[in-house]
């Protein structure tokens, strides 16, 4: 059978998808008519098959991916110079529920975790150092170094040191949106021990801080002031990591529900594959885990804006709809606050994808999240509280969207890349890529290849396959960016600096 050239992805489509670059002259035979290619056009790029008058809508995923900016001619290749968003300001929306029951069978599959005293899960076992303020940052490498030279890692899966530059001189939300980063990272299933490493003076007080942790496992989970020691504080610390290290070692994985895990999504370096193989593929686990009694997070707003109205309308109830409104909403004003455009995405690099608009880019985006209902709706910095689908307030950026997933309780990131990155959080950061191009030239960046629908396979079979691999990072298989020692935490900051 010969392998298919382009896509179209919705009957009610405009443009079709190249999936191998074409040259001008080719025919395309699109809906039993030939439509001939007016230009060359690069693969993941859009040529459209109808003829679009100046103002029109161009139809893409079966929705509108923004308005044509002159005369265009079926065959022509569509682009950012000859496409512009439709988006604006604020909107008012409407609840018009829509239901997709997940027709799954629980497969009652398990995974090798580490249960910790509160009942949760880990799937690491790992030694934290979290500064409370970046004025320790370097108290805080020495430590991890020291710790590692003494113990090689052995018994434990790493030992890492999550430094930042904040923890003082910052105002009002920023300084909670620090501390509550910090907080989530310390109470995070995936370290065995943490050593909270603080150094006296900071806004972010120790005590203050160690009593937002509420009702901690204090044999887990230990404070150092290094202005309160007398004497050498990197003595003092290994004191305390010495102990953490030896219960950490002793913890061991058991067979787990598959039920526990908690996975986000997230894109980055997006390109016009996203949308067809890699986004597609993570939103059928994304079922499968909700179907399994499991949890999934979506992020990154301003890469729904264009495709909001798709998740409002899964909402489960009308409080989570609103829910939804006023994120989606607020994050616009924050863009509008700073005198910048709503519409300005994508980047560069999306560009040279195929991404033209960030309506395209968002109904590529939130395919990553499936057809699950949504059933929770967080804040930046909030916790995990319910299962199944749940949508987070977090910017696009990849680290700090990363480490947001990561801090509401994610044990994985499940990150789909098209133009392909090595970087991870402070959890282990899947890179799935769009085409076989990356998987081909970046195999140490790239942890599964959603190209493969590109090649031949269908979804049916890679699923399964999917899931086994996502199963067996959980289990203690290395992500390439652990592999590869990639891995740190951002924090978003909107205000002043002091």
């Amino acid at each position: 059978m010969e392998q298919a050239t382009f896509l179209k992805i919705n009957p009610a489509d405009s443009v079709v998808v190249c999936l191998a670059p074409k040259k001008k002259g080719d025919i395309i035979l699109v809906d039993g008519r030939q439509v001939i290619v007016n230009q060359n056009t690069p693969a993941g790029h859009k040529i459209l098959i109808k003829d679009t008058r100046q103002g029109e809508d161009i139809i893409k995923y079966g929705y509108p991916i923004g308005h044509a900016l002159q005369d265009l001619k079926a065959g022509d290749w569509v682009h950012e110079d000859n496409l512009k968003t439709n988006l604006g300001g604020t909107l008012e929306y409407a609840y018009h529920p829509v239901n997709h029951p997940l027709d799954i069978k629980d497969e009652k599959r398990t995974f090798k975790g580490y249960v910790r005293k509160n009942g949760d899960v880990g799937v690491r076992n790992e030694i934290w150092i979290v500064p409370t303020v970046g004025c320790v940052n370097g108290i805080a490498e020495r430590l991890v170094h020291q710790l590692v030279q003494e113990t090689g890692y052995e018994g434990v899966d790493a030992i890492h040191a999550w430094h930042h530059n904040y923890g003082c001189s910052q105002l009002s939300e920023d300084h909670e949106n620090t501390r509550k980063v910090l907080r989530d990272i310390c109470l995070h299933p995936n370290a065995g021990g943490v050593l909270v490493l603080s150094l006296g003076c900071e806004n972010n007080q120790p005590e203050d801080f160690m009593a937002m942790l509420g009702d901690y496992d204090k044999d887990r989970i230990k404070l150092l002031v290094t202005q309160r020691v007398e004497g050498d504080e990197i003595e003092a610390g290994m004191q305390i990591l010495r102990e953490l290290y030896d219960q950490a070692k002793r913890d061991k994985r058991e067979d787990v529900s598959v039920s526990k895990l908690r996975v986000g999504l997230k894109c980055g370096g997006s390109d016009g594959f996203s949308g067809i193989t890699a986004n597609p593929l993570v939103g059928e686990f994304s079922d499968w885990l909700v179907a399994q009694g499991g949890t999934s997070i979506l992020t990154e707003v301003p890469e729904m804006f264009g495709a909001e109205t798709i998740l409002m309308n899964r909402c489960e109830t009308v409080e989570l709809f609103e829910q939804t409104v006023s994120m989606i909403n607020n994050f616009k004003n924050y863009f509008l606050s700073h005198g910048e455009p709503v519409g300005e995405n994508p980047s560069p690099g999306n560009k040279a994808g195929g991404i033209s608009t960030l309506e395209d880019k968002a109904l590529g985006c939130t395919q990553k999240c499936g057809k699950a209902p949504v059933s929770g709706v967080l804040e930046y910095g909030d916790r995990l509280k319910h299962t199944g689908l749940n949508l987070l307030s977090a910017p696009g950026n990849d680290l700090v969207a990363a480490t947001a997933l990561a801090s509401a309780g994610c044990h994985i990131i499940l990150f789909t890349t098209g133009r392909g990155t090595p970087f991870g959080t402070f959890v282990p950061t899947m890179k799935i890529a769009t085409n076989p191009t990356l998987a081909k030239n970046k195999p140490h960046w790239v942890d599964f290849s959603a190209g493969q629908l590109i090649e031949g396979r269908t979804m049916q079979e890679l699923v399964p396959e999917f899931i086994d691999k996502v199963l067996a990072v959980a289990s203690g298989e290395k992500a390439r960016n652990e592999e590869n020692g990639y891995q740190e935490i951002s924090i978003f900051k909107n205000g002043v600096t002091l």
